[in-house]
């Protein structure tokens, strides 16, 4: 017997599926119940396969790159991606950090009335 990939999805709702039967191929024994799927399952066709890809090339995302012919902003969105939906919440980039920082002090500024608004939108722009 053929098995197929466990769904982590429900193709109707999207809400998480949740296995109710495992059977022995080999002496036909069925347990029935509610068991959780991994975490892995949950991951799209798509995205297993880029976890596969890149712990077979042992985290090298230019050989991730190479492999699936994409660019390494698209690698690393994608594997952000991945990340996300393992449930796990992404820290910041430090340039992201540091320009969400640039861009409190504008705004602080602005508020405390030490900048104009003109003033600030020019250095927001100034900060892209």
């Amino acid at each position: 017997m053929d098995a197929r990939p466990v769904l982590g999805k429900c193709p109707v709702c999207d809400e998480k599926m949740v296995i109710s039967r495992l059977t022995c191929p080999h002496c036909g024994t069925a347990v029935e119940g509610r068991f959780q799927s991994c975490k892995f399952c949950a991951l799209t066709p798509q995205q297993r396969d880029m976890v596969e890809i890149f712990l077979k090339v042992r985290g090298n995302i230019k050989e991730v790159e190479r492999e699936l012919g994409i660019s390494y902003p698209t690698v690393r969105n994608r594997l952000e991606d991945i990340v996300r939906s393992l449930g796990y919440r992404l820290a910041p980039a430090p340039e992201e950090e540091r320009l969400a920082a640039k861009r409190k002090e504008v705004l602080d500024a602005l508020s405390a009335g030490e900048i104009t608004a003109e003033e600030a939108a020019k250095r927001l722009r100034s900060l892209r």
